[in-house]
């Protein structure tokens, strides 16, 4: 037997997991610890939906990770069972991811994805936008009917184009004679809020619910219930959960990031042939996912991010790790953007640019004074050593 085939009889004959579904991040539990408060306020606010009556709109705002997107769908589940048991009304739930690339760039895009989870066909591209709309309403008002629209992550969908569609999705019901829509933002950002127009957030904003970052005990709850169904009866060593549960707490109490942990975890020991998953597979698996998680933001990152966060690693090339100011990175990402032919930013825009690379922890600011000149930011490359190579390779094939 060679290596490859002992690897596979070490999995098939005594693998560590029952069902590692349970600790993915689209499993839906039947139970959600921690959130009755929240899902009993949402069940109140849909409830009107059972009489065929349009709901009032919902947004939901809290960090990644608190159960916005499970205690939604967990409520429409029941509300359309409870549609089912009385037979009268139709309703239906439509849901949009709004940080899926080709999804949610274009509102010509979001409004073809509403469409084709009602089950009808549009181009991807190709038609005026009013005739996409138009499209949908003549879909969606056949016949009398109750649509509630999900738009998770809606501010990733603002980011790229602005809100004017969550204006025109609010505005609809003014076209419609029998059908009702009623639209549930959800928002990782808690300040989205704060920067979109007046009337798109007295629309969107009819009713507003927070979901506050779980705490450690919590967080043990919920990998304590997961783990039971997902691994084999003592595979678990005491205090894997404590900790799991203590490296989420400090990241804004995200139970989804806990999970990960723990699966992440398994897997390793898994590979490694233990027979249980120890304290340090935890700490494997947070270097591995922090890891993983980098290079996947940076991948994800449109053109222009790309170019400046190349001067970034090229200055920081330059001078050895040292300091880098603002100025400078403007200077350098202008040379990168002749010599690679890419039409150029203003300095606002990449000073925008930048607070988001300190926001994603990808570096790390400080503004100070030079007293007549004004003030800049001090900024420095927070890339570790195991990835900076591959983020290199990454930039050189993005940008050339």
């Amino acid at each position: 037997m060679d290596k490859i085939d002992q690897i596979f009889e070490n999995y098939v004959g005594s693998s560590l997991f029952l069902n590692k579904k349970v600790l993915q991040a689209n499993y839906s539990p039947e139970t959600i610890p921690h959130r009755k408060e929240q899902i009993e306020a949402i069940a109140g606010i849909l409830a009107p939906a059972l009489k065929g009556e349009r709901v009032s709109n919902l947004f939901l705002y809290g960090n990644t990770g608190t159960g916005k997107t499970l205690s939604v769908q967990h409520v429409g589940n029941r509300i359309k069972e409870k549609i089912n048991q009385i037979g009268e009304e139709k309703l239906k739930f439509l849901y949009v991811n709004c940080k899926l690339r080709k999804v949610a760039d274009t509102e010509y895009r979001i409004i073809a994805e509403l469409i084709n989870a009602l089950g009808e066909k549009v181009p991807s591209t190709g038609l005026p936008t009013d005739a996409v709309y138009n499209k949908f309403v003549e879909i969606i008002d056949k016949e009398k009917q109750t649509i509630i629209i999900v738009l998770d992550e809606i501010d990733q969908a603002v980011k790229k184009i602005g809100d004017e569609f969550i204006y025109s999705l609010t505005r609809i019901n003014s076209e419609l004679k029998n059908t009702q829509i009623s639209l549930i933002g959800i928002s990782n950002n808690l300040n989205f809020m704060d920067d979109i127009d007046p009337r798109v957030r007295s629309s969107l904003g009819e009713e507003e619910l927070v979901f506050p970052p779980y705490n450690a005990l919590q967080l043990q709850d919920i990998l304590r219930e997961r783990a039971k169904q997902s691994f084999r009866e003592g595979i678990v060593e005491d205090g894997v959960i404590a900790k799991c549960a203590a490296f989420a707490a400090r990241e804004h109490g995200d139970a989804r990031r806990a999970l990960d942990l723990l699966r992440v975890a398994g897997e390793l020991a898994e590979r490694a042939g233990e027979k249980k998953i120890l304290l340090k597979h935890i700490d494997a698996a947070k270097e591995k996912i922090e890891k993983d998680r980098m290079l996947d933001l940076i991948i994800n990152q449109p053109k222009q991010f790309l170019l400046v966060l190349d001067s970034i690693v090229k200055l920081d090339e330059r001078n050895k790790g040292g300091i880098i100011y603002t100025g400078d990175v403007y200077d350098k990402y202008l040379e990168i953007c002749q010599k690679t032919k890419n039409e150029n930013l203003t300095q606002r825009r990449v000073s925008d640019i930048l607070a988001d690379f300190d926001m994603f922890g990808l570096i790390n600011t400080r503004v100070i004074s030079k007293g007549r000149q004004g003030r800049t930011r001090e900024i420095k490359l927070m890339l570790g050593d195991n990835i900076r190579e591959k983020t290199k390779e990454i930039l050189l094939n993005s940008i050339g």
